[in-house]
């Protein structure tokens, strides 16, 4: 690693040379501006204003523009002879717990250095005080042209700096928070809380730029004056009605891709199809123009009585045929009770002529 400022950290009265480094790198891909008609590069010429020339870097220094629109030049001499006692030295100001900084606060962040052997050993107590104190450093000071805060922590056997920003620097999240009245449920905490526990942790250095790997692909097949390869289909999205359907299905899923797939589907099979969203027995929601979420009310039936039906499902039409043919069978004999009913009054209305005839006869 190259040193990109030397100084010392102020330590009480004990004063530590280090040599400051970059600890972070970018990789990403960077673009020239070309000429969409041929090809050409695009470039930035630095022209003086008042002899309307293009000037070399070495005829570039550093100015102030005042309100009134003239230049007060400020040379490297200058900038090395502020006066502050951390031009030249991280100041130690205090040691706190390590909670008590935002990371909101944290920028850049370096790598101190022992400069030369005599350092070695106030830097390895320093780095010793910290680890056993499990306090941060907070200290002062300038880089690039002004003056910053920074923390001291140690990192394996080494001495880091993260760059802090000022307090007054970070701004209140004034209007960032919803602003309707929401309630959570626990029993929405709890899955959400098994999704969390299921999902896990995960080991940093498994993850890196996939954006980036695509991109170096497109141009290594352009340059080789291949197609470039074809974006993925994106997987279908469910339609999602219900924010407890939506954490169960999250929480299968995790289980899934971690192997436990008997247990995810233990779990399938108690929520049953009808808690999956999108299903024919749910009516399909009207496409919105954005993401919500909406809180349905309360189940009236309880988990069990859900699970009941669902695990008896092919009973239930075998069921509801030999209830069919129940009723079929109990309804045949009230219809032949009413045939003989009907039958009977219509044998007592003919009888009742010919009892009439004899009756008359008799009184003849």
């Amino acid at each position: 690693m190259r040193s990109i400022w030397n100084g010392a950290i102020s330590f009480g009265l004990v004063s530590i040379p280090i040599k400051l480094m970059n600890a972070t790198e970018h990789h990403t891909i960077s673009f020239r501006q070309i000429h969409t008609e041929d090809g050409g590069r695009i470039r930035y010429r630095k022209v003086c204003e008042l002899e309307d020339r293009e000037v070399s870097q070495g005829e570039i220094g550093k100015g102030y523009e005042e309100s009134d629109g003239s230049i007060v030049p400020i040379t490297d001499e200058d900038l090395a002879h502020l006066p502050l006692p951390t031009a030249r030295t991280i100041d130690i100001v205090a040691f706190v717990p390590a909670d008590r900084i935002d990371p909101l606060q944290m920028e850049s962040a370096y790598y101190l250095a022992a400069s030369g052997a005599p350092a070695a050993k106030p830097y390895t107590l320093l780095r010793e005080a910290l680890k056993r104190s499990k306090r941060v450093a907070i200290a002062k000071f300038a880089l690039r042209g002004r003056e910053r805060l920074g923390m001291l922590r140690v990192v394996d056997d080494v001495i880091a700096m993260h760059g802090l920003l000022w307090p007054d620097e970070i701004r209140a999240p004034q209007g960032v928070a919803p602003d309707v009245d929401v309630t959570v449920r626990d029993q929405e905490l709890d899955l959400a809380d098994a999704l969390m526990d299921t999902l896990g942790e995960v080991d940093l250095s498994d993850l890196h730029d996939e954006y980036r790997e695509a991109l170096e692909e497109v141009i290594a097949a352009k340059a080789a004056g291949e197609t470039p390869p074809e974006t993925p289909e994106p997987a279908p999205g469910g339609k999602v009605l219900d924010l407890m359907a939506a954490l169960e299905k999250s929480v299968r899923a995790a289980k899934q891709s971690r192997g436990e797939e008997g247990e995810a589907a233990g779990t399938a099979e108690e929520e049953g199809e009808e808690a999956a969203p999108g299903s024919a027995s749910e009516p399909e929601p009207e496409p919105e123009s954005g993401a919500e979420v909406r809180h349905l009310p309360r189940r009236k039936t309880s988990r069990a009585a859900e699970e009941k039906p669902a695990r008896s499902a092919p009973k239930k039409s075998t069921a509801k045929k030999t209830t069919a043919k129940k009723t079929t069978a109990k309804s045949e004999p009230k219809k032949t009770a009413s045939t003989a009913k009907s039958t009977a009054k219509k044998s007592t209305a003919k009888k009742t002529p010919a009892k009439k005839t004899a009756a008359r006869k008799r009184t003849a």
